[in-house]
């Protein structure tokens, strides 16, 4: 069925990722998207070339680099929008970058801005300063990355400027019951869509992620989701409900205001 105006489909991959290797990930990936029939966007892994390394000297690519341009490829030959993280070197350092690329080229990133002090992410790469909200296909579009989940201040915004919260993820298994119950949470509690993408499998330093990548509603309602093997789910979002949703039952009128200080 055709999707009704600003009606989005998504596509979420999950899979298994190679470690720190990402012509062996770019060529599992490609495999997977042919699978793909019909989608607006389609949604990778959180360091979908490499897996989540902190050799980033050795892994890190360019805006140049033969990943991105991989990207809009497959945007370009998919004909709609792809997306996910990856290493990225910039004047020095070192960020886990979001890149959100549409079918004409079009290039939307964030950097991750809470990076992961247990596996040392903080002290190899740069945290980003600015949350951001992008427009795609009339739908706005908030991204952030895997750890960002945990601190609902970042993803809460007065007056509804987003529709929908898009994570990528490496997500343990072992903490699977954050994972499930926090993005259930960012739902409901900023009325909208939640779309969150994880991988699956064993990284190279032993640990493993069961999956679970998911979309959710308003609500807190799963529309659909992943199971524990390399997979793509997909669902349409519909876009008269979640506004017939917000003017029914507007909590978000009654947000407490507050500022967030970007570090120095």
């Amino acid at each position: 069925m055709p999707p009704t105006t600003k009606d989005l489909r998504l596509a979420l991959v999950q899979s298994d990722l190679h470690w720190e290797n990402a012509a062996a990930n770019r060529a599992a990936l490609t495999l997977q998207l042919e699978a793909i029939q019909e989608a607006d966007i389609i949604i990778l892994p959180e360091m979908f070339a490499t897996g989540f390394t902190m050799n980033a000297a050795a892994c890190a690519e360019t805006l140049q680099g033969e990943s991105l341009q991989w990207l809009q490829a497959q945007a370009a030959a998919k004909q709609c929008a792809v997306c996910g993280s990856l290493i990225i070197a910039e004047n020095g350092k070192f960020y886990n970058r979001f890149v959100f690329c549409d079918e004409q080229g079009n290039i939307h990133s964030y950097n991750k801005r809470h990076l992961f002090r247990m596996g040392n992410e903080h002290h190899t790469y740069t945290a980003g300063t600015q949350a951001v909200v992008f427009s795609y296909k009339g739908w706005r579009i908030c991204p952030q990355i895997c750890y960002d989940l945990r601190f609902p201040v970042w993803s809460r915004q007065p007056a509804n400027p987003y529709d929908l919260l898009l994570y990528v993820a490496n997500w343990p298994q072992m903490r699977r019951f954050a994972w499930r119950t926090l993005l259930r949470a960012r739902a409901i509690e900023n009325q909208t869509f939640v779309c969150a993408v994880n991988r699956v499998g064993t990284d190279g330093k032993g640990v493993y992620h069961s999956g679970d990548s998911a979309i959710i509603d308003f609500r807190g309602d799963t529309l659909t989701e992943a199971q524990h093997q390399s997979s793509i789910v997909q669902a349409q979002l519909s876009w008269s409900a979640l506004q017939r949703f917000r003017e029914e039952f507007p909590a978000w009128q009654d947000a407490d205001s507050f500022s967030i200080a970007a570090d120095e």
